[in-house]
């Protein structure tokens, strides 16, 4: 079973969402010739207090 797990911000709407699965999975099936049925992806959303990069909170920045 192949999975995605995509971690980003918090704020992608359900439309986006809709899209990245549409066209992730469109391309798992494309590249690797699984069956889209067993695609599986999961949406990680943080809050932005919630990441760190080059040793500062992003909602710092």
């Amino acid at each position: 079973m192949p999975v995605i797990i995509l971690k980003s911000r918090k704020g992608l709407s359900i439309e986006q969402k809709r899209r990245i699965t549409k066209e992730f999975t469109e391309t798992l099936v494309s590249t690797t010739g699984v069956k889209k049925e067993i695609v599986t992806i999961f949406f990680e959303e943080k809050e932005l207090e919630d990441i760190a990069k080059g040793g500062r909170l992003r909602c710092d920045e």
